[in-house]
């Protein structure tokens, strides 16, 4: 048995027992902190809560709606197999549901504009959408890699 203890939380710096924790470069940990410190700040009060559960509601879809697949359960033997359906939320996936919220809180930090990197495309389409949502411009950048990478996977 491991004599690992798992952390509730992280310390301050960024660590959930002795694994773990941020590796972030020393130009952005300022930046970092300060989201930090505006999350904590906002994250519980009605104005934020209200505004996320409504664009959640209204916006998104939530809370998605869960489907019984009959004929995948009958096939499986029996065992009652349910979906969850984020497919169905705005923007097709379930990563809406944090740009919203990332959205938001530039909102609140009176950010003028939200920047962010993608892998594989889908966060810089929900994160675009949130920002256009709440009214922050966003830049999203794709590395080289990557563009090459799913360009040869659209194509097979």
């Amino acid at each position: 048995m491991s004599n690992f203890q798992y952390a509730e939380m992280p310390d301050a710096q960024g660590y959930f027992g002795e694994y773990g924790g941020q590796i972030i470069p020393p130009e952005l940990q300022k930046v970092m902190n300060d989201i930090d410190k505006a999350y904590e700040e906002i994250r519980q009060t009605a104005d934020f809560q209200n505004e996320l559960k409504t664009l959640f509601a209204d916006y998104i879809g939530r809370p998605s709606p869960i489907f019984h697949a009959r004929r995948l359960s009958e096939k499986l033997g029996g065992a009652q197999i349910y979906l969850k359906r984020e497919d169905l939320n705005h923007t097709g996936a379930h990563k809406i549901n944090h740009c919203l919220g990332e959205a938001l809180l530039a909102k609140y930090m009176g950010k003028t504009k939200v920047i962010a990197e993608t892998g594989a495309g889908q966060h810089g389409v929900a994160l675009a959408t949130a920002c256009a949502l709440v009214g922050i411009p966003c830049e999203i950048h794709m590395g080289q890699v990557d563009i090459e990478r799913n360009t040869l996977t659209s194509l097979k």
